[in-house]
């Protein structure tokens, strides 16, 4: 006798009703495998935990991170720099399956940059299409409130500049215009800043991804 988990019990036939008994052999392929074998364009939405099934949105979240600049000069913003694609941007990431946007926002910035933070107010979603797929990206500012930066296997440095500096800097033009949205969140609660948010003068920063 086999274990429950088996396919036989008795070693004779179970009784099954009278009727018509469809032939596994004549059914789809994609219905009479488990669904992990089966192609990933026939998987349920809920089986995917990136929402990126093709032709689907991919549903992404991140930060713009800031802190306060040495010196109390105004304030500085944390890029990333992913070697994967040469590029620097502000830490995000795809949602995990059911994940809360805000608090996906979070855990990127902490894999990514090392840093916890606090957030804010929400800043505008980015919206573009990475091979052919929708991907909406929603951000937080966000404060940096303690951590270190260690090199990992998406992002090898982290650089701290002054917003002028970083929207020089970033690689993509849908990038700078969230470091504007930081200054204009910003500048209600932490006063008028300059439009390098330094009051004037630039505070001191340096590329952490070396440490």
């Amino acid at each position: 006798m086999r274990t429950p988990g088996g396919e036989r019990g008795t070693g004779r036939a179970a009784h099954r009703p009278a009727g018509p008994e469809r032939d596994r052999s004549t059914a789809p392929a994609d219905e009479a495998r488990p669904e992990e074998d089966r192609p990933e364009e026939a998987r349920t939405d809920e089986a995917r935990t990136d929402g990126s099934r093709t032709g689907r949105t991919v549903h992404a979240a991140g930060c713009v991170l800031w802190r306060h600049a040495p010196g109390g000069t105004g304030i500085e913003l944390a890029l990333v720099h992913r070697p994967k694609y040469r590029d620097w941007s502000h830490p995000k990431g795809k949602l995990k399956h059911r994940e809360d946007a805000r608090h996906a926002a979070v855990r990127e910035v902490l894999e990514e940059t090392g840093m916890s933070c606090a957030p804010g107010t929400e800043l505008p979603a980015v919206e573009y299409r990475v091979e052919d797929r929708p991907k909406r990206v929603r951000y937080w500012a966000a404060e940096a409130t303690g951590g270190s930066f260690t090199p990992n296997r998406e992002v090898d440095r982290v650089l701290w500049l002054p917003p002028a500096e970083a929207r020089a800097r970033l690689t993509q033009d849908r990038d700078r215009i969230l470091v504007d949205a930081l200054l204009g969140a910003l500048r209600p609660t932490h006063g008028r800043h300059g439009a390098d948010g330094t009051d004037g003068t630039h505070g001191a920063h340096g590329d952490v991804g070396e440490h």
